[in-house]
């Protein structure tokens, strides 16, 4: 080959492997960027009086003085709404049976539209549900909720070509000529004073227990239940993996069951995870019995199993590494072979085998799958540590799925949706970096 064709061909190398970094650095950009925004809405957002009415009441949190001299400024501004409404129960009350039947459906669907939007009205039963006892804690959900309050929904079916369409039907021309009529523009210019919003720091969001499916409180339990599950993983699968890469790389002998052996291992780490999650149901629960139905053991015994390929590999080029010079010159020196793997190669090798450690604990963190029939509850609350041998619990991954896809109300709990996508990526890439940090300081001390 000539020079100059040589120098073409490098040049064109590394001018596609700058573009695949640029291309994957841009696509990580666009895609976690949306994550890192929205989920920080779940700790940085606009809330209301009625959220630090919840603060104070369920958690004992804020000034007391403060939110409760806001509560009856905001009292205040909702007395024209609620006394406006009564008056009008009271003519229709006394007035004829076709006025009643007009008014009776509209009528009922603003009283839930407001509270939905500001909470029960003031002396009225206390509802069973938390989340029917207080109105909207996020500003910008309460915004929405205004929207249902001046406007209902209605859909057009009569083009038989076309899918129904939405249209945005106005409430205060069900009402039009009475004094309701004028609630809605009241409310839709006075929100501010209805709702009090101002900057809230909900940092307890990673240390509350969730209420009520979610619609309050943080996700201790999951996050909780996350580190039990990719701990115990790590427990079992760090000693096994290591002692099999060991065992591997310096007692076996290269044979064809050998080299099955490590086909089988390298298989067994593209098993797709749901496979795993199947296997731990039946191997684990049903047939030895290690609890009797899902446990934080029986997800960790299971997570070990499907990240120990990885931490064997890991470990074996770790080992294989290591210049064959470092053992000729301890075995020269008169040391063991058991004494010369623990003191001179495995130190050698331990950049290399943490690294395959940290990356295996950031898939164990992430994944769903395996969890899902061994471990993994909706709601529940956190663990005990004697507690994991037992008992199901909460994780990070499970709940996004189950928020996102299962939830009675959606929307509602969107920003608990985004807040916990945002930890787990959070908690994956810091085991990242961590195993770069660690990787780079021991190579360093080595070299030192």
């Amino acid at each position: 080959m000539r020079l100059q064709t040589r120098k073409i061909l490098d040049r064109t190398f590394a001018g596609t492997g700058v573009l695949a970094i640029v291309l994957m650095s841009a696509a990580l950009l666009i895609l976690l960027t949306p994550i890192f925004i929205r989920g920080a809405g779940a700790l940085f957002f606009t809330g209301t009086v009625e959220h630090r009415r919840l603060m104070l009441e369920k958690f004992d949190r804020g000034n007391r003085k403060q939110v409760e001299a806001e509560i009856r400024s905001a009292q205040a501004a909702r007395e024209p709404i609620y006394r406006t409404i009564a008056v009008f129960d009271q003519q229709l009350a006394h007035g004829d049976a076709k006025e009643r039947a007009k008014y009776k459906k509209p009528l009922k669907e603003l009283k839930k539209a407001l509270q939905d939007l500001l909470g029960p009205a003031p002396g009225s039963v206390r509802p069973m549900l938390m989340r029917d006892q207080y109105g909207q804690t996020r500003w910008d959900r309460a915004q929405i909720k205004l929207a249902r309050v001046l406007y209902r929904e209605e859909w057009d079916y009569s083009n038989p070509t076309k899918s129904g369409v939405l249209l945005l039907k106005s409430r205060a021309a069900d009402f039009a000529g009475t004094p309701i009529q004028e609630l809605f523009s009241y409310m839709e210019k006075n929100l501010d004073q209805l709702l009090l919003p101002r900057r809230t720091l909900y940092w307890q969001f990673l240390t509350d227990e969730s209420f009520d499916s979610h619609f309050f409180g943080g996700i201790w339990p999951e996050l909780l239940g996350t580190i039990y599950l990719t701990l115990g993983a790590m427990l079992l699968a760090i000693p096994m993996g290591l002692i099999a890469a060991i065992y591997l790389t310096e007692y076996a002998r290269e044979s064809r069951l050998l080299n099955l052996l490590r086909t089988c291992i390298s298989t067994l780490a593209g098993v797709p995870s749901i496979v795993f999650g199947l296997f731990g149901l039946a191997f684990f629960i049903n047939t030895l019995k290690v609890s009797n139905s899902k446990s934080v053991l029986a997800g960790s015994m299971t997570l070990a199993l499907m990240i120990l390929p990885t931490v064997i590999r890991a470990s074996e080029e770790a080992l294989r590494s290591v210049p064959r010079t470092y053992k000729e010159a301890a075995l020269s020196l008169g040391a063991g072979r058991w004494h010369t793997i623990w003191n001179v190669i495995l130190p050698s090798a331990l950049p290399g085998i943490l690294t395959g450690i940290v990356i295996s604990m950031g898939r164990a963190a992430g994944e769903t799958a395996p969890i899902i029939f061994t471990a993994a509850v909706s709601v529940g609350k956190p663990l005990a540590l004697w507690q994991t041998l037992s008992q199901p619990t909460p994780a990070l991954s499970w709940n996004i799925y189950n928020l996102a896809t299962e939830h009675e109300a959606v929307d509602e709990v969107r920003h608990v949706q985004y807040g916990l996508v945002l930890v787990l990526v959070s908690l994956v890439l810091l085991l990242n970096l961590a195993a770069i940090i660690l990787r780079a300081r021991i190579a360093k001390r080595m070299r030192a």
